[in-house]
């Protein structure tokens, strides 16, 4: 199986545990050359083929009946030049490793979601993103693509050379090809303090744009029945980093972060009425605390505890609002729900599919405990971004089809142009592309 959670022989599962397939054939290529010859020969089988990389989407974007595709083996650094930040790396490197390798040549990534486990590949296939008003999505920091075609040829996309194609392929959604290697934009290495602090949520909403502008990374939590909200503020700093020592670190990201926050939701579960003074609950413990460090230690968090999650970006300056809305509804409708709600920003950018294409943003994503009921919660919320002109983020759970996205994107039609050029026959392709691009 692919790195998706364990699963019955055959089947593969995604992290969440709740999206499933059994693919006729799965695939571990060593080289590009291996890639293309499987790729080629299942396309001339008539079957369709689908990359996984390590299970982290919500949605269906990975299933397929036909070949999948499981990049392990292709990752790692392929070529490196310090002088200019350019590191080519194989499609299948997780970002944890990448992180570790790139710190050996004294580069880093300039933004990070808070979620290392992903493959380079399928984080910017899905629009994934970090938080930074000035900051774009991680497909944005791309310069290169191989990708292999149906036919089993390698189009090697690049901004001077095929930038409209690259910029359809940045945020591709597995459609178009597998990505056998990317060649990232890095910067030097970088410290960054981050203080956590809590406030009235009210007070935190009421200023967001001046908190986005203030900080190069920030965002905030907030548990639908507290009034509280944990405002998270990353900068660069030129001191040396002073890390938590690891007892604290445990005691916060493990303990109260994923254990605590386990039984609670546990008990919400189990106990649907305590879930609103459990949130309040939850609201005071997430306390305040401060550490530097380099950057993608900091970015990221340790996710112990399963959930299902959607997540909307839209224009920066509706998102105070909508987050309101999203709390008025679970309140008013006593929605038994535990997680919180999360808010960041991203900078506009210009691959033709991205979700913070041409408008800087702002993005709320809400989340359901594992085995809860979800979906009148989900659609929910998707009913009030949609009157925001919301996008969805292509790797969590939302509604939306081809007819209703088309008119979101300005660049809809560029993407379907190379879509056609790349992937004429639709090999890569299954229900989910089926219903979000069209067949």
């Amino acid at each position: 199986m692919a790195r998706g959670k364990r699963a019955a022989a055959g089947e593969w599962v995604n992290w969440a545990g709740d999206q499933a397939c059994r693919p006729a054939r799965t695939i571990r290529p060593a080289s590009r050359e291996e890639l293309a010859e499987a790729v080629g020969a299942a396309a001339a089988a008539g079957q369709k083929v689908r990359v996984a990389g390590s299970g982290h989407s919500f949605t269906e974007a990975a299933l397929t009946e036909g070949t999948m595709v499981d990049l392990a083996a292709l990752a790692g650094v392929l070529d490196a030049d310090p002088g200019s930040g350019l590191v080519k790396v194989g499609g299948g490197t997780v970002l944890a490793d990448l992180n570790e390798e790139l710190a050996r040549l004294g580069l880093a990534m300039e933004n990070l979601g808070d979620i290392d486990r992903q493959t380079i590949a399928g984080a910017i296939s899905t629009g994934t993103h970090g938080t930074g008003a000035k900051l774009r999505n991680i497909s944005a920091q791309v310069e290169g693509l191989e990708l292999v075609l149906a036919d089993g040829s390698v189009r090697h996309l690049g901004t001077a050379t095929d930038p409209e194609l690259l910029r359809a392929a940045r945020v591709g959604v597995g459609a178009l090809g597998a990505i056998a290697a990317v060649t990232l934009r890095c910067v030097p290495a970088f410290n960054l303090l981050r203080v956590d602090s809590p406030h009235p949520r009210e007070e935190v909403l009421g200023s967001f744009e001046e908190h986005a502008a203030a900080n190069d990374h920030f965002e905030l939590f907030t548990f639908p029945y507290s009034d509280l909200a944990l405002v998270l503020e990353r900068n660069c700093v030129e001191e040396p980093p002073r890390p938590r020592g690891r007892g604290a670190a445990y005691l916060n990201d493990i303990v109260l972060e994923n254990w605590a926050l386990g039984l609670l939701a546990a008990t919400g579960k189990t106990m649907p009425r305590t879930i609103p003074a459990l949130s309040r609950l939850a609201g005071r413990l997430a306390s305040g605390s401060r550490t530097s460090d380099r950057s993608d230690r900091v970015f990221v968090n340790e996710r112990r505890v399963r959930f299902t999650e959607m997540e909307y970006a839209l224009p920066r300056e509706h998102g105070p609002e909508a987050a309101r809305r999203v709390v008025e509804w679970v309140r008013r409708n006593e929605y038994p729900v535990f997680f919180p709600i999360e808010m960041r920003v991203s900078a506009s950018d210009d691959a033709f599919l991205s979700p913070a294409h041409e408008r800087d943003s702002a993005y709320i994503a809400v989340h359901q405990y594992r085995g809860m009921e979800w979906r009148p919660y989900f659609e929910a919320v998707e009913e009030i971004m949609n009157d925001y002109g919301g996008r969805p983020h292509w790797g969590k759970r939302h509604f939306q089809t081809a007819t209703s996205l088309a008119q979101r994107y300005p660049a809809w039609q560029d993407f379907q142009r190379a879509r056609d050029l790349l992937d004429p026959t639709r090999t890569f392709a299954n229900e989910y592309t089926a219903r979000v691009l069209d067949p």
